[in-house]
């Protein structure tokens, strides 16, 4: 297992069953040493420097009927809402204040017709902020939108694959969605310029360790600028509200500990990624966000959307949203920060090869 990390760590990949076999391994010394490594790597690339994204959810209106998702369609149990231009913009305000100079948008799959207030958005938020990046995480779009978004200031766009076995992703969504429209998505973002993110939810139902060894795979030859990973994490609205989590392979597993295996892997693999320590991961484990960032992440979202809604958008159940995990908490996550050695960083955190 040594040699596996020390070739990781120098060449940048092994083969699929040597991917499997650090996944699989639960040699307490084996996974300390592949954080330590992970984490060496992001010291030399990054410094010990943690950049922040000001996190804007703002829409839950979707119009897919994903099976694991709070947010999906068929869910009449939540109260919709969406942001105006104004309230997104006074977000902005108040995290530019706040020392933020990236703007993540999230939001459900919004109906095509939406497509030129999400252009507005980004126009507006680039003229009044042109120092700041806007994030866009809004799903499937039309390859005319993803450019209009990107020529309207939009540089940076997170799609997850979330699975790249066809099978797996047909378990997880409605008929009516492609795992191969999906992959030509985020071709379509990468063509035009966008830094591109993807990634997957481990532990998410159905899913294999061979299927986590095809997501390394697809991951490393796609190379993104950016890779999100989440634990699995139920939603009491959905189909998937009973799912026993913690299993792979429908066996016992600690999907908390594989998501930091994953993170380290990556680090090893890209080393000028932009991995999130994301709030899926801070909601599962009392130190994810800590426990993360020590596995080789180097990015935080704190939520900057409206108290008022945040509750509102529920993607899974228990969503943290308040304290560290919240725009107000700034001084709380430098201090918890602070504490492993780290800081938060106040610009823009590109990625080290962006050429815009």
């Amino acid at each position: 297992m040594d040699n596996y990390i020390d070739r990781l760590r120098r060449y940048r990949k092994l083969r699929p069953e040597e991917y499997r076999a650090l996944l699989v391994c639960d040699n307490p010394e084996t996974v300390r040493e592949l954080h330590e490594a992970a984490r060496e790597q992001t010291l030399s690339v990054f410094g010990n420097r943690i950049y922040i994204r000001g996190l804007i959810e703002f829409s839950n209106i979707c119009r897919n009927d994903c099976l694991y998702c709070g947010i999906r369609r068929s869910n009449r149990r939540i109260g919709r809402y969406t942001l105006s231009r104004d309230e997104i913009l006074e977000c902005c305000r108040k995290g530019y204040a706040a020392g933020f100079r990236t703007f993540v948008l999230q939001g459900g799959e919004l109906p095509d017709q939406s497509d030129m207030l999400i252009e507005d958005i980004c126009s507006a938020i680039h003229s009044e902020f042109p120092d700041c990046a806007i994030t866009l995480s809004v799903g499937e779009r039309r390859e005319e939108s993803y450019r209009r978004f990107f020529e309207a200031g939009a540089t940076r766009y997170l799609l997850r694959h979330e699975t790249r076995n066809p099978d797996h992703y047909a378990s997880l969504h409605p008929a009516s969605m492609s795992l191969e429209h999906r992959l030509h998505c985020l071709e379509v973002l990468k063509d035009i310029g966008y830094q591109t993110g993807t990634g997957i939810m481990t532990g998410s139902p159905y899913q294999t360790y061979d299927n986590i060894v095809e997501d390394i795979l697809f991951i490393g030859d796609f190379r993104p600028e950016m890779i999100g990973l989440g634990p699995f994490i139920p939603h009491k609205d959905t189909p998937f509200r009973k799912y026993r989590t913690g299993r792979i392979d429908n066996l016992p597993a600690d999907i908390i500990g594989l998501t930091l295996k994953l993170i380290s892997i990556f680090r090893l693999m890209l080393p000028e990624a932009l991995i999130p320590a994301t709030t899926a991961l801070a909601t599962a484990g009392s130190n994810g966000r800590e426990s993360g960032i020590l596995a080789g992440a180097n990015v935080v979202m704190p939520n900057l959307s409206p108290p008022g809604v945040r509750g509102s958008y529920s993607l899974y159940d228990n969503k943290a949203s308040t304290g560290e995990e919240s725009a107000e908490g700034l001084p709380d996550l430098e201090a918890s920060l602070g504490r492993i050695g780290y800081e938060i960083a106040v610009d823009r955190g590109d990625h080290p090869s962006w050429r815009r």
